[in-house]
């Protein structure tokens, strides 16, 4: 199974010492696919990066919030968007580039 924290992490310290390859993934939003999209951006960088792999990251760790609060059972709390790794790290782009432009 591949790492995809590290592949991230690696993502985002790329990004940040280039703004046109955050702007690349940035970019990949407005795609038809924008989650196919983003994996053939990274993996053209050299990450192995795919599209399951983001869903499967994003649902295990829904799975384990889900089982850590009240031991998962129907009182689990409602939780939202925290399983999209995709989004969630455009959303840190997004951020890395709002900070870039007021300096």
């Amino acid at each position: 199974m591949t790492d995809i924290d590290s592949i991230l992490k690696s993502l985002r310290t790329k990004a940040l010492e280039d703004p046109q390859f955050a702007e690349l993934l940035l970019g990949t939003r407005s795609d038809a696919n924008p989650v196919s999209s983003f994996c053939q951006v990274v993996r053209e960088q050299g990450y192995p990066l795919y599209e399951m792999d983001l869903v499967n990251a994003g649902e295990e760790y829904y799975a384990n919030m889900r089982r850590s609060t009240n031991g998962g059972g129907e009182n689990s709390p409602l939780l939202c968007g925290e399983d999209d790794y995709y989004e969630l790290f455009m959303d840190e782009l997004e951020e890395i580039s709002r900070r870039r432009e007021r300096r």
